[in-house]
């Protein structure tokens, strides 16, 4: 059995560079040093519109010290399986020796995935292209002013989903979609969650992954400092209570089986995920029970994906 790997086992080189505009405390900012670590410079990336696009590429500069390519909101996912084909293409004809390995990576947020690049992830999977999609996860469309997206959980405050007499925060009656689930219907080899709180869990995934041939997923929970109402200091200590309280849990799916890779035998109450965040400020106590039990059925269900209790029940 291979030694787990620490962070001082990371790769020192940096290929992203320093000088971006992302917000201070931006997590996708961290989640993107991590992937281009774990995936080295021999790495192709295309990015939809986002805040990771706007913030990294502002002209005539760029933070990627890797082919980054910008593309419409709705496509990155068929721009990645275009780029493993023609990468197919010019080693079949000799233009790129055959034993040498690119990587291909698609990384969008959530709107770019969840919703408006929903059907071109969907046909990158089902293909079966040699691709890994990564949404980085920060639960609205931070990039054009916090509105709600499909990721956004219950109860969250955003501009489209206001918090008022009859309003709420975020509406819908059950959880959000199950990005994990629909990338196993499409019959992908991986898929698996992470967050940049755990970065050596992140690492190791992005590197399984990239090693794997196929289509691969990754949803990455990426705390937003305007969007989630935090001090940019708290970004990774909220991301880290997410899974401490299983609002979030870091697992894998490989080849028909289910890893929890971050356990948790004592679970902290979901309060203190959601106190820290002035999303969430509105909600009554009753709200939160509410909340708690879905997440207690979630870690359930992963439970028995598992087949084992790792993520335990609530402290106290």
């Amino acid at each position: 059995m291979s030694k787990p790997i620490t962070v001082w086992d990371l790769p020192k080189e940096e290929f992203l560079a320093s000088g971006h505009r992302m917000c201070q405390g931006c997590a996708a900012a961290i989640t993107f040093r991590h992937v281009l670590k774990a995936a080295g410079k021999d790495t192709i990336v295309s990015m939809p519109t986002s805040c990771g696009e706007i913030t990294s590429t502002v002209y005539p500069h760029s933070a990627w010290r890797i082919p980054w390519i910008h593309v419409a909101f709705e496509n990155a996912a068929a721009v990645a399986s275009g780029i493993s084909a023609a990468i197919e293409a010019l080693k079949r004809r000799g233009e790129i020796p055959k034993e040498k390995d690119i990587n291909v990576i698609a990384m969008g947020g959530d709107g770019g995935t969840f919703d408006i690049g929903f059907q071109a992830l969907s046909g990158t999977l089902e293909r079966g292209d040699n691709v890994l999609y990564i949404c980085y996860d920060n639960e609205a469309y931070m990039n054009t002013g916090i509105q709600r997206s499909g990721a956004t959980p219950l109860g969250a405050w955003t501009t489209t989903t206001p918090v008022g007499k009859v309003w709420r925060g975020e509406w819908r009656p059950k959880k959000r979609k199950d990005l994990i689930a629909i990338a196993v219907a499409h019959n992908v080899p991986y898929a698996a969650t992470a967050t940049p709180a755990f970065p050596t869990d992140l690492y190791a995934k992005v590197k399984k992954a990239l090693s794997i041939k196929g289509p691969k997923l990754m949803h990455v929970l990426s705390s937003c400092v305007p969007g989630w109402r935090i001090e940019p200091e708290k970004g990774i200590e909220v991301l880290k209570l997410a899974v401490l309280t299983g609002m979030w849990v870091n697992y894998e799916y490989e080849n028909g089986t289910y890893r929890v890779t971050t356990p948790v035998p004592k679970r902290k109450p979901v309060k203190e995920y959601l106190r820290l965040q002035g999303r969430f400020r509105h909600l009554t106590d009753e709200d939160i029970k509410k909340i708690q039990e879905l997440v207690d059925a979630e870690v359930e269900k992963i439970n028995k994906l598992v087949g084992k209790q790792v993520i335990g029940p609530v402290e106290g």
